[in-house]
């Protein structure tokens, strides 16, 4: 075992899960759940089955990564944020093969209380701010508030806000790294990032 386990925490066997790994106090880990290198799971998270986690992915406490959820490398996923899975859930009535997939892209920040609803994508490098309610997809460097949640702004990679607007034509640097970024078209992404 390449990875740190609380004795209280059950792994089912058939997991996988990745180098450097700590998974903390009173965690469940599936049999069907791939969790890359690096990451930690806090105390009392779930993950389901038909789950997929990436490298340095940060899952604080109180958390459920339910089925269909993929979390890509170095994701944020704040202290008892919720992701959803069924759309139109009822007691009665089973949905299970109307799961929908919510996939969270590289370095996305999905902040405290948070609620993702099923089906959505979010963009690499996203910022959903603390008790936000994301119902639909959400672009890159978007910066999200509110409920439902709304774009404010936009934010680098190292997670500060850029001093931008929400459209048209414009550039600015990030005060930290200094890498440059570029606005076009609604859509924001890094200068020297040839994939957009």
């Amino acid at each position: 075992m390449t990875y740190t386990k609380h004795e209280t925490a059950l792994v089912d066997d058939g997991a996988i899960i990745g180098a450097d790994t700590r998974i903390w106090h009173w965690v469940h880990v599936s049999k069907g759940a791939r969790i890359g290198e690096r990451c930690s799971l806090g105390q009392n998270v779930y993950v389901g089955n038909r789950v997929v986690i990436g490298n340095n992915v940060k899952i604080q406490n109180n958390v459920s990564v339910y089925d269909n959820v993929t979390l890509e490398d170095d994701v944020f996923c704040g202290p008892s944020m919720v992701f959803t899975n069924v759309y139109n859930p009822r007691s009665a009535i089973t949905r299970k093969d109307e799961y929908r997939d919510t996939v969270v892209q590289r370095g996305a920040t999905l902040g405290a209380n948070c609620t993702i609803v099923c089906g959505v994508t979010i963009g690499k490098y996203a910022f959903v701010g603390a008790g936000a309610v994301v119902n639909k997809d959400v672009k890159p460097y978007a910066l999200m508030v509110g409920v439902p949640a709304k774009q404010i702004g936009w934010m680098s990679e190292f997670g500060e806000q850029l001093k931008l607007p929400l459209t048209g034509s414009a550039s600015a640097r990030c005060a930290n790294t200094g890498c440059e970024y570029a606005l076009r078209d609604g859509s924001l992404c890094r200068v020297d990032d040839a994939t957009g």
